[in-house]
């Protein structure tokens, strides 16, 4: 079964006091929803039409996995925090074995 992936990249964090609070909720709750974090920070180098902006990844056993923390109570609390704080992409990934 291939592992999944959230790939997130942000656009802008428009209230950085809330975007803690949501990290302070989704950082610990991740790990416990079956993610581990692969990316987590500003990139090394941007090319072509890239920003320099924060990115985060994180891998899950299954697709199943990746959709289901996505939509537990867990995660969904934390995006209540987080509200309209962050501009961003949020795409659920399948790799490719």
């Amino acid at each position: 079964m291939a592992k999944a992936y959230w790939i997130v990249t942000y656009r802008k964090i428009n209230d950085a006091e809330r975007w803690g609070a949501y990290a302070k909720l989704a950082g610990p709750a991740i790990p416990k929803l079956g993610g581990r974090f692969v990316v987590r920070g500003m990139p090394a180098k941007v090319y072509e039409k890239g920003m320099n902006e924060r990115v985060v990844m994180v891998e899950f056993d299954s697709l199943d996995r990746a959709q289901a923390a996505h939509d537990s109570p867990e995660y969904k609390e934390a995006l209540k925090v987080l509200g309209d704080a962050v501009e961003r992409d949020f795409r659920i990934v399948e790799g490719v074995a």
